[in-house]
Parts: structure tokens; C-alpha cells; sequence
């Protein structure tokens, strides 16, 4: 998985948010080093599971200015910077750049829909040569089934073939196996990196480069496990239980709304209550959904 220029275990890392309403700063630090302690190898934050496109601008800037603050290293930063609008997914992204983050993941402008792949390159196109900073590295954000817009293998295509050392992967979160491998066998060394947990180990084996999930807000380890020795065949019995492992908790997490329920289960995990609490309109468990989600928790290994 060498030639792989992103690779590896990535959280799409969780956003505790105080009773105003405002982003818990030192909360989130805390949950993006435990991460990191716990085995990623980055953190992707500011993504769907993140709420960000809930943050304004400047709450974006802020909370990673302080994961930096935290301690954390630029090159394990992996920032979601695409927005529905280009000057603001150019500034999001220079702004990463002059922190010394060079890896952002980028939805595509979602207003509109049924836009064609032109107006898509176009769009990509706008933005890169807007920032136009040769360290920067681009993972393409596949999430039809939130953002309406769907990146095709052709379009993928046409960007790595126009943009080669900055468009170097895809997160892949349609859960679309198929998709994942003929995107990798379309483009030899570009990173696809799977949004859905229970794939990693599949895709990990089909030559894919990771994964960006939001159970690793709960299970770093394990997917940690199933990345370091998928190839190692002494080790079956020991990644075929970790991806199990993995499967529980994320089975668990769609009891309900994903991403208060991950959240839920992050302040279970913890101890923390204050997790609990989502941006409108997104709305917390409620009472009862709590207790079921705690009791199923305390069932989990």
C-alpha cells in the first residue's frame, strides 16, 4: 500500500458542543488526542459526523487552530474544507495551508443538484487553481446520499489526470463496494478510503488505502488492528475479531440518528455527559433512546 501518497486509520472525529450551543474547544482537543493515543493515524475533522456544515466559518477556523494548539501535528489533521461556496471552500483551505495542514477532504459544491461532471471539474478546478499551493493534497468527498452530489469514476478521473499530485483520493461513504473497486482499479496508487467501518477490511484486502468512519470515535483500536495486520496471515483470528468488534459497535450506532447516537456513545465511553448535545437541526436521543442506547452499550466488548 506504498504508493498510497494518504493511507491509514482516520476518525471522522465527533464535535462536543457546550450548552450554549458553541463548540466544546476543550473537549474536542481532548477527544482529537485520545484518538491519536488510541490508534489513528490522523484525524478528520469538520465532516458529516463533525457537524461542520453546521459551524460557521469561523468556528471552522477556530477548532482547528486548536487541535494544533493541542499538540497535534499538521500531517495528522485531515480538515473538511469544501463548502457550497468556492471563494469560501478557497479560503477554508488556504486558511488549513497557512497552519502547515496540507490534507483536506472536500465535498464538492452541493447546492445544486443534478449538476453535470463538467460543472464539477469546473468547480474542483476554481478551487485548486484559486488556492494554488503546491502542497496541498485533496481526498474528494463521495457522500451522494447526504450531499446529492455523486463524484463518477470518469470525473475522478479526469481530475487525478488534470491535477495529479493534489487530487490523491477519495472518501468513498456511499457504502459502495463496488464503486470502491473500480475506482482502484481504474487508478492505480490513488487512496480510496471507505466511510462505512464494516468495509475496511474488504477494501483494505482489494487494495484500498483506509478508512475515514465514525466508529473510530469509539473503536480506534480495533480498526487500528484490522489495518496493521490484514496481509499478515498468522494473524486471521485476531483481525477477523477486531472487525467484529468494529461491526457491534457500528450496528449499534444506527439504532437510531448516526450522529447524536455516536455522540451518545462517545459520552458513555467517557463518562461525559455533555456529548449528548447536537446543533439544530439535528436533535439529541431522547430519554428513552439514552437508556436502550446505555443498556446495548454495556453489552459490547
Amino acid at each position: 500500500m506504498s504508493n498510497h501518497k494518504i493511507t491509514g486509520v482516520f476518525s471522522a472525529a465527533t464535535t462536543p458542543l457546550n450548552a450554549d450551543g458553541s463548540p466544546d474547544v476543550g473537549l474536542f482537543t481532548e477527544h482529537c488526542k485520545r484518538l491519536i493515543e488510541e490508534g489513528c493515524h490522523g484525524v478528520a475533522l469538520l465532516g458529516t459526523t463533525g457537524e461542520a456544515n453546521s459551524f460557521s466559518m469561523g468556528e471552522r477556523r477556530m477548532l482547528l487552530e486548536a487541535a494544533l494548539k493541542a499538540g497535534i501535528s499538521p500531517d495528522k489533521l485531515l480538515p473538511g474544507t469544501g463548502v457550497a461556496a468556492i471563494p469560501e471552500t478557497i479560503e477554508l483551505t488556504k486558511h488549513a495551508l497557512s497552519l502547515g495542514v496540507t490534507k483536506v477532504v472536500m465535498l464538492p459544491p452541493f447546492y445544486y443538484k443534478g449538476v453535470s461532471d463538467d460543472g464539477l471539474f469546473n468547480a474542483y478546478s476554481a478551487i485548486l487553481e484559486g488556492v494554488n499551493d503546491s502542497r496541498l493534497q485533496v481526498i474528494l468527498y463521495h457522500i451522494p446520499q447526504v450531499s446529492g452530489i455523486p463524484l463518477s469514476v470518469p470525473l475522478i478521473g479526469r481530475l487525478v489526470e488534470a491535477f495529479p499530485d493534489t487530487i490523491v483520493g477519495i472518501k468513498e461513504s456511499a457504502g459502495d463496494f463496488n464503486n470502491m473497486q473500480a475506482i482502484i482499479a481504474a487508478y492505480p496508487g490513488f487512496s480510496v478510503l471507505c466511510g462505512a467501518d464494516p468495509l475496511l477490511l474488504p477494501l483494505l484486502k482489494a487494495g484500498g488505502a483506509g478508512c475515514i468512519t465514525a466508529t473510530s470515535n469509539l473503536v480506534a483500536d480495533s480498526l487500528r488492528t484490522v489495518y496493521d495486520h490484514v496481509h499478515d496471515e498468522a494473524q486471521t483470528a485476531k483481525v477477523d475479531a477486531a472487525q467484529a468488534r468494529i461491526n457491534g459497535y457500528r450496528t449499534l450506532s444506527n439504532s437510531y440518528v448516526q450522529i447524536p447516537t455516536i455522540k451518545a456513545m462517545v459520552g458513555l465511553k467517557t463518562g461525559n455527559a455533555g456529548w449528548k448535545r447536537t446543533r439544530p437541526p439535528l436533535v439529541a436521543l431522547t430519554d428513552a433512546e439514552y437508556a436502550a442506547l446505555a443498556e446495548g452499550y454495556a453489552q459490547l466488548p
